[in-house]
């Protein structure tokens, strides 16, 4: 007969304990008592009624503690499980609510607790809206007024942006799945800038599709901002907690994507005033730069009036010894001129002289022993030539 250590026992007992799934996920009402808040925030208590007790526990950061009080009713949700130290039998408590809660407000709120716990509330994911959205993107029925409404809204404030219905009924069997897929439709298109999730007001049951994890879960999927406007101004539902901005009614979602067109032709013209103005300043301020400028370059500037006056003086010196030059230069080359015409040749001529040229070598004839007996010459004077024929050779 094999035996057991007491560790192996609540060890076994433990594992079968975790594994139950009944006992892993478990509602259980009664009455609080041993109540004790230990420093470091955790509740310890005894849940009792009638029949029976339970050790229990309730660590941070469960949701509920503020509902606990020795003798307080109470419904709580948790698990069961031993704890092997001491071998005691306890619930393990995530969330409590006061009795008379209705089951399906306890399922909501372990809902949000536990999407909370994911970081899918924290302000730090939310996106801030786009300032001049061109498209806008609206999950609602298209048969209400919701759709119509914002549609008046936009076309008003903002009629520059292009609105794109995802339809999805907003209320009964199947609605959340549909209002999901129209949310991830919308993310498959690229170019949405802002989506909102809207619906007109309703009782619990009506708004509860806006309740379900599946469309948290796209809301928080969504590559686009969301503004979450479900209900009236009081209702809050799990959508308005994971979207990135929540409106009290529809019509005030439309305010909140769209600008006003009035508000902004104010600006634009208000900014133009000051674009001008400022244009003008600057401009004032440059002129006055550049009259500076001229100034200290006029106030720097040599005077050239004086040397002006200096080149013309130099110039009209220099014309003269120009024209005196060139009448010296002329009257010298006239006596040149006079001194080669009285040794020209033709002038020699015409007093007299003659040039004589043997015709069978052109050579010019300059003593007598270049010429013999009956030697062919050729004779030029002053106004022709002819030839002739010497008589005799010549002598020394």
């Amino acid at each position: 007969m094999p035996v057991y250590s007491v560790g192996q026992v609540t060890r076994y007992l433990k594992e079968s304990l975790d594994a139950d799934a009944v006992l892993s996920d478990l509602w259980v009402r009664g009455e609080v008592s041993n109540l004790f808040n230990s420093a470091a925030g955790h509740y310890y208590f005894t849940l009792k009624d009638a029949a029976g007790q339970i050790r229990c526990v309730m660590f941070r950061p469960a949701t509920g503690g503020e509902n606990l009080s020795n003798g307080g009713a109470v419904i709580t949700h948790g698990r069961v499980s031993l704890y092997e130290v001491r071998g005691d039998l306890q619930l393990y408590v995530d969330m409590v609510q006061p009795e008379g809660v209705g089951e399906r407000h306890l399922e909501l709120e372990r809902l949000k607790a536990r999407l909370e716990a994911e970081g899918l509330f924290h302000p730090s994911r939310k996106r801030p809206l786009p300032e001049y959205p061109r498209r806008i993107a609206v999950v609602t029925s298209p048969f209400g007024s919701v759709w119509h409404d914002i549609q008046n809204v936009i076309g008003r404030r903002y009629p520059l942006a292009e609105l794109a219905l995802a339809p999805a009924p907003v209320q009964g069997e199947g609605a959340a799945a549909a209002i999901a897929e129209a949310l991830e439709a919308v993310d498959r298109e690229t170019d949405v800038d802002v989506v909102i999730v809207a619906r007109g007001g309703g009782s619990l049951e009506e708004l509860w599709p806006f309740n379900e994890e599946v469309v948290a879960r796209a809301i928080y999927a969504s590559r686009a901002p969301v503004v979450s406007a479900v209900g009236h101004e009081t209702d809050y539902t799990v959508a308005d907690l994971v979207a990135d901005a929540r409106a009290p009614t529809p019509s005030a979602a439309a305010e909140m994507v769209a600008p006003d067109r009035s508000e902004l032709l104010v600006r634009v013209r208000t900014q133009a005033n000051e674009l001008s103005q400022r244009m003008g300043d600057a401009m004032e301020s440059h002129v006055r730069e550049l009259d500076q400028s001229v100034w200290r370059l006029n106030r720097s500037a040599p005077d050239v009036t004086t040397w002006r006056q200096r080149l013309d003086d130099l110039s009209t010196a220099s014309g003269r010894s120009l024209q005196t030059y060139l009448a010296v230069r002329g009257e010298r080359v006239k006596g040149l001129e006079f001194r080669l015409e009285t040794l020209s040749p033709a002038n020699v001529l015409s007093r007299g002289y003659a040039v004589v040229q043997r015709q069978d070598s052109g050579e010019t004839v300059t003593s007598v022993a270049q010429i013999t007996a009956g030697d062919e010459v050729q004779i030029k004077v002053s106004d022709g030539e002819f030839a002739a024929r010497t008589l005799a050779g010549g002598r020394g």
